[in-house]
C-alpha cells in the first residue's frame, strides 16, 4: 500500500470484511491489501455456498471489477 491512500482506507486494513461478487458468490476474510483498481488481497478467505457449505481458500486476490458489494464486519 502506498502513502497516497486516504486515511479512511487504512482504517479497514487487517479488518474482517464480507464481499458479494458477480455470479452470486459470497466470501469473507481479512483485508491484507488493495490497489487503485480495488483489486483486493484477502487472507483467511472463506467462500459461502448457497447450500450453507463453506470452502476455505486461504489467501486470494479478488479483481476489483468482480466486486458487487463490500461490507466491513468490524468497526473502523
Amino acid at each position: 500500500m502506498s502513502e497516497g491512500h486516504p486515511p479512511e482506507r487504512r482504517k479497514v486494513m487487517d479488518g474482517k470484511l464480507s464481499l458479494k461478487l458477480d455470479g452470486g458468490r459470497r466470501v469473507r476474510g481479512v483485508l491484507r491489501g488493495f490497489d487503485p483498481f480495488m483489486n483486493l488481497v484477502v487472507d483467511e478467505c472463506v467462500e459461502m455456498g448457497n447450500s450453507g457449505q463453506q470452502n476455505n481458500s486461504g489467501v486470494v486476490v479478488i479483481r476489483g471489477n468482480s466486486i458487487v458489494m463490500l461490507e466491513a464486519l468490524e468497526r473502523a
